[in-house]
């Protein structure tokens, strides 16, 4: 994998790097997990992004089977994640990035959608950092990604935040624009289902995702990392709650989650929703009460 072509564009210097193929995650996790240390004190101004990328349709059928859509619909809305994380990976395991990449934890993730991409159709996919932040325990960063069409027009983007516990913030952290607030879900007292969720499904997510993140997949290294035990994806939660909702709202719309809690593998939790005006409430909330994930899904 090697940038094809390097440019300098807007009104901030941000260098764009085109590269020829996807950065392979395994590679990345191992580069991150050797290395173990954060780089530079600022975020890198450039933008990484990968042309004429196109939807595998096998590969979103085995996405679908693991994450609850139904096979042969529209591609997910969380589908295009799987197109952005590497190029994620590949910034934060950069030297000069200046956050570890070794126990990042995904706190929250917002998707605007104007409308799916189509299975085959030619996609450019951008990712580049923002935000970098102080937070109470350590220090997060957003990792913003736009889709377009061939046409040029943004038809799916995304801003996930990570956080790394103990971090320091760099200096000048603190001047970053501050987060827009929590979403604020209002859903009634009875779930509306119990999740199952299997001791498996870290390394099913992670084989069609390619998210091999250790404290995904191995009860030791997680709990190294200050986790409970094994826990699953983020973007798991997010992708079957967004499954449980498929149908009930039009193309268009934002949908906004925090993962408040770990979701250990295997449990049960209690998938809450509302229908509100413009869109959907959900909570989903462990069997003793504490919030795992918050939603907000509005349309338009």
């Amino acid at each position: 994998m090697t940038a094809t072509d390097t440019e300098r564009s807007g009104a901030g210097g941000t260098r764009t790097e085109t590269l020829d193929s996807a950065p392979t995650l395994g590679v990345l996790y191992g580069r991150a997990l050797l290395t173990a240390r954060s780089g530079g004190s600022t975020l890198p101004d450039r933008r990484l992004e990968l042309v004429n990328v196109r939807i595998d349709p096998d590969a979103v059928a085995d996405y679908n089977h693991v994450c609850g859509f139904s096979v042969g619909g529209d591609v997910p809305p969380t589908y295009p994640h799987m197109l952005a994380f590497p190029l994620q990976m590949r910034l934060m395991t950069d030297r000069e990035f200046p956050l570890p990449a070794p126990g990042m934890v995904h706190l929250r993730n917002v998707i605007s959608q104007v409308r799916p991409p189509g299975v085959g159709e030619p996609l450019r996919v951008a990712v580049h950092a923002d935000r970098l932040a102080a937070h109470p325990k350590g220090a997060q960063v957003d990792l913003v990604t736009t889709v377009t069409d061939e046409d040029g027009s943004t038809i799916w983007d995304s801003r996930s935040t990570y956080f790394v516990r103990g971090a320091p913030a760099p200096a000048g952290a603190d001047d970053a624009p501050a987060a827009p607030p929590e979403p604020d879900p209002h859903v009634g007292r009875l779930p509306h289902a119990i999740w199952t969720v299997p001791g498996d499904i870290g390394r099913r997510y992670a084989a069609v995702s390619g998210d091999v993140n250790p404290i995904h997949v191995n009860g030791l290294a997680a709990k190294a990392f200050g986790m409970p035990g094994t826990i699953a994806h983020g973007m798991w939660t997010k992708a079957r709650a967004l499954a449980a909702l498929a149908g009930r709202h039009g193309p268009a719309f934002t949908v906004d989650v925090v993962f408040k809690a770990p979701v250990r593998a295997p449990s049960k939790a209690y998938f809450h929703t509302a229908a509100v005006d413009g869109g959907w409430d959900a909570k989903l909330v462990s069997t003793k009460g504490r919030d795992h994930l918050l939603l907000t899904l509005r349309e338009g």
